[in-house]
């Protein structure tokens, strides 16, 4: 795949004011700002995929977090949740380094791609299904773009894995009927890729102890490993 094609992805997701409640509120948290971050310059916008253009692994989440992406202009990048998801990533082998605070950390990730169904930070993270929808196509052409290499694909929570079914039957591949159902560590065979399912890694889940390190590490190494990366012991 030409990396060109995705960059004008991304370019074209960063632009996108298709949703009039989602464009409000990101644009309203970048200007109040969190006490913590004033001498932040917030991101505000959509926030694209973040990962090499020939990935062979997806990582599927939710949303960009109001004072995450949507402050640093990069996926899972500066909040708890991007903590937890790149440290197992880095205890895996498929990232550089086990933190993300801000796009221009040095972070750089092996084989896998880091995206979401939603591109912009939803009031209380949750976007609506008139929202989703409307987001759909941006997930379904980054898709398409990284079919030629891609192998796995790892949906965190219910909302990313029926995100993720959906955009993938879009983008052409044979979807099982019924619907597989969310688990953790539910594995579907696809046309020529695998998907896995893992918890968010939501602070709800990883404070609960419902998703600990050790789950999170165990399926996206067995994700890796399926789509033929390297991975550490």
């Amino acid at each position: 795949m030409d990396l060109s094609s995705l960059a004008r992805l991304n370019d074209r997701i960063t632009g996108c004011r298709a949703c009039p409640r989602l464009v409000a509120w990101r644009e309203e948290v970048a200007r109040t700002k969190r006490a913590a971050f004033a001498d932040w310059t917030y991101w505000g916008r959509p926030v694209p995929g973040f990962g090499p253009h020939d990935a062979r692994m997806l990582v599927v989440g939710l949303a960009p977090a109001a004072h995450g992406g949507n402050r640093t202009g990069r996926m899972f990048t500066g909040d708890r949740s991007g903590d937890v998801l790149y440290a197992a990533m880095h205890d895996v082998g498929l990232a550089s380094q086990p933190t993300s605070v801000s796009a221009d950390d040095g972070l750089e990730l092996y084989g896998v791609r880091v995206t979401s169904p939603v591109h912009c930070a939803p009031p209380e993270n949750k976007p609506t299904p008139a929202e989703r929808d409307t987001c759909r196509p941006w997930l379904v052409e980054e898709l398409r773009l990284l079919r030629p290499s891609l192998r796995s694909v790892v949906a965190l929570g219910a909302f990313g894995w029926q995100s993720t079914l959906t955009a993938l039957a879009e983008a052409g591949l044979a979807v099982p009927r019924p619907r597989p159902v969310f688990r953790h560590g539910a594995r579907v065979r696809l046309d020529g890729l695998e998907l896995f399912g893992c918890f968010h890694v939501s602070q709800r889940n990883t404070f609960t102890g419902l998703l600990t390190p050790e789950m999170l590490r165990d399926v996206l190494r067995t994700a890796a490993e399926t789509a033929g990366l390297p991975t550490e012991p």
